[in-house]
């Protein structure tokens, strides 16, 4: 059996957190959720994700500093942001999720990294 591919999610809202692993296990990932940027970073040693949902408005260390250093250390990961903020307030990543999270548009920018 092939492994699934890991998703790394960086929210520090439970609900929102607890929503993206429901979506993301659904479209086939296993999840390593990280209430911050913190533990995420931490976790890195134990982590190698294929993607990342990354927060912008986190306690600590930012959205923007926790998208440069999963860049670092896992640069075939592809970075997806996820805020409130209008888009143009986002930093370089490889796609847009913008709040409210919906399960078709998640899907739709999974299928859109995936080609």
């Amino acid at each position: 059996m092939t492994p699934r591919a890991l998703a790394l999610t960086v929210e520090d809202s439970a609900e929102q957190s607890e929503l993206l692993r429901h979506m993301l296990e659904r479209e086939g990932y296993e999840v390593f959720s990280a209430p911050d940027a913190e533990t995420a970073i931490a976790a890195f040693p134990t982590i190698e994700p294929e993607i990342a949902i990354i927060d912008l408005r986190l306690p600590g260390v930012t959205g923007s500093e926790c998208i440069d250093l999963v860049r670092s250390r896992f640069p075939g990961c592809r970075i997806i942001v996820s805020s409130v903020l209008d888009a143009d307030e986002y930093p370089c990543a490889d796609a847009a999720l913008p709040k409210p999270v919906t399960s078709a548009v998640l899907h739709d920018v999974l299928a859109e990294l995936s080609t």
